[in-house]
C-alpha cells in the first residue's frame, strides 16, 4: 500500500522523483523518503508525514543526482517514524525501497543479526538491504544478489535498489506486488503506479511475478524467474493531466463525486445496443460461457464488496442465479465448496487488492467454470490473471474513499447480470426495461447531485455527533453499509448499518436524541415495511434523515425527508448512493478532517 518510484536519467532526477511521490500519495502518506546517488556518496533524506515535508528538505539541501529511488509509505511493520521510513540502507552502500510484506522477516532478521548486521528500524523491509549487501560482498552483481535474496524471501514484494558502487544502474524485482518500467528518452523509470510517471512517459512495461530488471538511462533488461532474459510488451497509456488534478474542486473526492454521470456513461457506452446488452462485452467467448453458469461466487473487499452485495440481488432477480458472497480476506479460510459450473467474480477498483488477488490465486485450485473481474485498471494484476474482464472506464480515482469507482462497478455488474440473463434466454422484456433505465442513468445521477444544498443544510446536525446509524432493507442494506463506510472513513464518526428489520433485535437500545438515523425508503413494499421500523426510532427520540421516492410521505418530526429523483427500481441503489456520498463529504468538511487522505488508510490495499 506504499508507492515506489525510481529513475535513471541523463538529467537530475530529484525533483522528478518527488513529483512522482506526490502523484502516489494516495497509496500511503505516513512518511516519505528518497535516496540519490552522488558518485561517492548517496544522499538519504526521509521525513514523517506527507511528501510536502520531504520536498521541503529537498529544497533546503538541494541534492543533485541522475540515479535515485523514492518511496511514500503506509505503515505495516513499525509505527510511522523517520527510522521506519524508506529508503532503507545497509552499511551506507545498498539502499532499497519496498512495497509488500515479507512473511518470514523474523527468521531472516535473526540470521542477519548473527552475521553482524545492525537493524535501525522496526520494518520488515530493512532486511532486504542487508540481504543484498551480504550477497554483493560475496562477489555477486546486484542482479545476482537480487536473485539470491529472492530465494530467501517469502511474501509479496516490489523492490527497487541502488548500490554505491554503481552510479548508472538500478535493479528492481516483483512478486505479487505491482511494478512497472516507464520508457523515456535518455531516461528510464520504475514505479508501482503509472500515475507516478504519467507526466514523463506514456509507454510502460508491466513486470510479471518473478521478474528482475536492470535499468539505466540508456536501456533496460528484464529477466524472468529462471534468470532468462525476456521481452515484455510495451503498453501505451495516455493519462491526461486533467484526470489527475483537482481542477476547481476543493478535493479529489468532491471532483470524483461530480464526475459520476460521465463515468457511468463511459462504463455503459459501446456495451448496450437497441433493447439489450451486446454479446461478448466481457471478452471473446464470454457469452457462450455464461450460458453454462449455474452459480456465482463473489469475492471483494470494502466498497467493492458492497457493490457485490447489491449485484447478488440482480443476479437472482434478472439472471435467476444463486450467488455466494465472501470477504476476500476470509474466503480462503472457510474451505469453500464450489458447485459445478460456478463463475468466480472478483471486484476491485485498482485490480491490485492483495486479499482479492490471493482469493483468485486460491480459487485456481478449485473447479470454477471461469474467473471474471470487474475493475478500473486494464493493466492490473486482476485483469491479467482473470479469464474474463470488464473495465469500468471511470478514469483515475485519487480520493481514498471510493465514489465513482463504486458507482461504475454497480453499472458494470448490472451489465453482467443482463449478459448472464441474455445467455440463459431469460427475461427479455425485463432486460429491455433495464437497458432503457441504464441509458437514462447518467441523467438521473446528475439530477441526484442537485441535492447538494440539502446535504449542506443537514450536515451540521450530524457533524457534531459521535455516532450514526444507517438503515436499509433488501437491496438497500448494502447501500446503507456503503453510506456508513463513507461517513466513518472521512469524518471519523462511528457509523454502522443494519437491515431495518433488525432494528428491534438490538440496535434500538442505542437510539436517543444523540443518534442520527439515516434511512433509505424507495417506492415499493420495502418503503412500507421501513416506515414502520422508523416509527420505532421516532418514538425513542431519534432524529431521522429519510431518502425516499417522491411518492413516499411520512412524518419525520424534527428530522428531514429528502425526496430522490424518480427512476426505475433497478437503478435506485445507484441513485440513492449519491446523496450519501455528498453528505459524508459535507460532514467531513465541517469536522476539518483530511478528506482525500484520511488517517490510517490508503487507496490501493496491496498487503494482506
Amino acid at each position: 500500500m506504499c508507492g515506489i518510484i525510481a529513475a535513471a536519467s541523463t538529467r537530475n532526477v530529484g525533483k522528478l522523483l518527488v513529483q512522482g511521490l506526490h502523484k502516489m500519495e494516495y497509496r500511503g502518506y505516513d512518511s516519505a523518503g528518497i535516496a540519490l546517488h552522488q558518485e561517492n556518496s548517496i544522499a538519504h533524506l526521509r521525513s514523517v508525514g506527507k511528501v510536502q515535508l520531504l520536498e521541503e528538505k529537498m529544497i533546503e539541501e538541494k541534492p543533485k543526482s541522475k540515479l535515485g529511488i523514492a518511496h511514500t509509505r503506509w505503515a505495516t511493520h513499525g509505527e510511522p517514524s523517520e527510522a521506519n521510513a524508506h529508503p532503507h540502507k545497509s552499511k551506507e552502500s545498498v539502499y532499497i525501497v519496498h512495497n509488500g510484506i515479507i512473511e518470514n522477516y523474523v527468521e531472516l532478521k535473526e540470521s542477519l543479526i548473527a552475521k553482524g548486521y545492525d537493524f535501525t528500524s522496526q520494518t520488515d523491509s530493512e532486511l532486504i538491504a542487508h540481504l543484498l549487501d551480504f550477497f554483493i560482498n560475496k562477489g555477486n552483481s546486484m542482479i545476482e544478489a537480487m536473485y539470491l535474496a529472492k530465494e530467501k524471501l517469502d511474501g509479496a514484494y516490489a523492490i527497487a535498489a541502488i548500490d554505491l558502487k554503481d552510479n548508472s544502474n538500478l535493479v528492481v524485482a516483483r512478486n505479487k506486488s505491482p511494478l512497472l518500467i516507464g520508457l523515456g528518452t535518455d531516461e528510464m523509470f520504475a514505479a508501482s503506479d503509472p500515475l507516478a510517471i504519467a507526466q514523463l512517459t506514456n509507454d510502460f512495461i508491466f513486470l510479471e511475478d518473478g521478474d528482475v530488471a536492470s535499468i539505466s538511462a540508456e536501456e533496460y533488461k528484464i529477466y524472468d524467474s529462471s534468470k532468462a532474459e525476456v521481452t515484455r510488451d510495451v503498453t501505451h497509456i495516455d493519462i491526461s493531466s486533467q484526470a489527475t488534478s483537482k481542477g476547481d474542486f476543493r478535493h479529489f473526492m468532491e471532483k470524483e463525486i461530480y464526475e459520476q454521470p460521465e463515468a457511468v456513461s463511459s462504463t455503459i457506452d459501446g456495451r448496450i445496443g437497441g433493447e439489450d446488452v451486446l454479446d461478448n462485452i466481457f471478452g471473446l467467448g464470454s457469452s457462450d460461457l455464461f450460458s453454462k453458469v449455474e452459480r456465482i461466487q463473489i469475492v471483494a473487499c470494502g466498497t467493492s464488496l458492497h457493490a457485490g452485495r447489491v449485484a447478488a440481488n440482480w443476479f437472482s432477480s434478472i439472471a435467476e442465479l444463486p450467488c455466494q458472497i465472501d470477504y476476500a480476506s476470509e474466503y480462503r479460510y472457510r474451505n469453500p465448496h464450489v458447485d459445478k459450473n460456478s463463475l468466480l467474480i472478483t471486484i476491485s477498483q485498482s485490480g491490485e487488492t492483495a486479499d482479492t488477488l490471493a482469493a483468485l490465486n486460491y480459487a485456481r485450485e478449485k473447479d470454477y467454470l471461469a474467473s471474471l473481474t470487474i475493475c478500473n485498471v486494464p493493466t492490473s494484476s486482476l485483469a491479467r490473471e482473470s479469464d474474463f474482464s470488464l473495465f469500468t472506464n471511470a478514469g483515475p480515482e485519487i480520493g481514498v474513499a471510493s465514489t465513482k469507482a463504486f458507482t461504475t462497478q454497480l453499472a458494470g455488474l448490472m451489465l453482467l447480470a443482463l449478459s448472464l440473463a441474455k445467455s440463459r434466454n431469460l427475461n427479455p422484456l425485463l432486460r429491455g426495461r433495464i437497458i432503457k433505465a441504464l441509458r437514462l442513468l447518467p441523467e438521473t445521477i446528475a439530477e441526484a447531485l442537485l441535492c447538494k444544498e440539502k446535504m449542506i443544510e443537514i450536515a451540521p446536525s450530524i457533524a457534531n455527533k459521535d455516532n450514526a446509524l444507517f438503515l436499509g432493507r433488501g437491496i438497500f442494506y448494502p447501500i446503507a453499509k456503503e453510506g456508513a463506510l463513507k461517513l466513518k472513513e472521512i469524518s471519523y464518526i462511528h457509523a454502522e448499518a443494519y437491515p431495518a428489520g433488525e432494528l428491534k433485535h438490538g440496535p434500538l437500545a442505542l437510539i436517543d436524541e444523540n443518534m442520527p438515523v439515516i434511512a433509505l425508503a424507495p417506492e415499493s413494499e420495502i418503503a412500507e415495511k421501513l416506515i414502520s421500523n422508523l416509527e420505532e426510532v421516532k418514538a425513542r427520540g431519534g432524529t431521522l434523515y429519510v431518502f425516499a421516492d417522491p411518492s413516499v410521505n411520512m412524518d419525520v418530526k424534527a428530522g428531514h425527508l429528502i425526496h430522490m429523483p424518480k427512476c426505475d427500481f433497478f437503478m435506485t441503489p445507484i441513485v440513492y448512493n449519491i446523496p450519501l456520498q455528498i453528505l459524508s463529504y459535507e460532514v467531513a468538511l465541517l469536522r476539518g478532517t483530511d478528506i482525500d487522505q484520511p488517517r490510517n488508510l490508503a487507496k490501493s490495499v496491496t498487503v494482506e
